[in-house]
């Protein structure tokens, strides 16, 4: 991977960062150089989508970014859910301050993981943010191109739900080359919802590198019974009827509550487990 830190030491001439558009001025020309000369030291960008909430997205994207860099990946994750933001508590890092150098802002890091989250910037985790469309994407904006994320294999990108200013924004900054894995339950009112972001995905000429079927059963610890709370199955019909990709099943786990309650990944805390070798194999079949 080569360092373009600076878009003039790059030389691919048909970089579309080399020349000012006729519609923009000076600063949104400078604006758009920063951000691309920051996506081009990042080889694979993913956004960790679904239409629903409650299905398992920050859980999925912390194990995808967990799983990706035990294998000596170099990883960013980024958390875009600026009213919700789950990574500070799930990482525990949400009492860490940030601050920035002359290369731009310097994320946390997290077991090798460069990290960043508007969580980081609200003192009062009460605080709500209240933010209409334009201004979230220029804060999407803001954690790509001013983020001194460096060279990355990946940059993991977590979504809120739905498929509105938040992801539109990603998808569209991160631009050609970037890719979606769609999480859902397998309930009907799920899978409704979740549908959408599959079409989303189509719409916007996203990449779909599939769709993961979370809390899929919960074997009970004591009995060993297996029960299908929310079903099962749903994720794959869906991915079948959409022909995109299955990457499987996540069964439920009591002991991932308290993972992410307590700042210490379940994929982390409990390697042994059916729920984490589950989450294991779906991000083998992501990379």
């Amino acid at each position: 991977m080569t360092d373009h830190s600076d878009c003039n030491s790059c030389n691919d001439s048909s970089c579309s960062a080399k020349s000012q558009n006729p519609q923009e001025n000076d600063e949104a020309f400078q604006a758009r150089q920063r951000l691309e000369s920051r996506l081009c030291n990042i080889d694979q960008k993913i956004l960790v989508m679904s239409g629903k909430g409650g299905v398992g997205k920050s859980t999925m994207a912390v194990s995808l970014a967990l799983a990706l860099s035990k294998e000596g990946k170099q990883v960013g994750l980024l958390d875009i859910d600026l009213h919700g933001p789950s990574l500070p508590t799930m990482l525990g890092l949400n009492k860490q301050p940030i601050f920035s150098n002359d290369e731009g802002i310097v994320p946390l890091e997290f077991e090798g993981i460069k990290v960043m989250s508007i969580g980081f910037m609200i003192q009062d985790v009460g605080q709500a943010m209240i933010m209409r469309g334009p201004m979230k994407h220029g804060a999407i904006q803001q954690f790509l191109a001013d983020v001194n994320w460096g060279e990355l294999d990946c940059l993991v990108v977590d979504c809120p739900p739905g498929t509105g200013d938040e992801p539109l924004s990603a998808a569209q900054l991160l631009g050609k080359g970037a890719a979606a894995v769609v999480v859902t339950t397998p309930q009907d009112v799920a899978l409704v919802d979740v549908e959408k972001s599959i079409s989303f995905c189509s719409e916007l000429n996203l990449n779909m590198l599939g769709v993961v079927e979370n809390m899929s059963g919960f074997c009970c610890p004591h009995c060993g019974e297996v029960s299908n709370i929310f079903k099962s199955g749903g994720g794959e019909e869906l991915s079948a009827k959409r022909k995109v990709p299955f990457l499987g099943k996540i069964p439920l786990d009591p002991r991932m509550v308290l993972s992410g309650d307590s700042g210490k990944p379940f994929i982390l805390e409990h390697p042994e487990s059916e729920a984490a070798q589950a989450l294991t194999n779906v991000a083998r079949k992501i990379r």
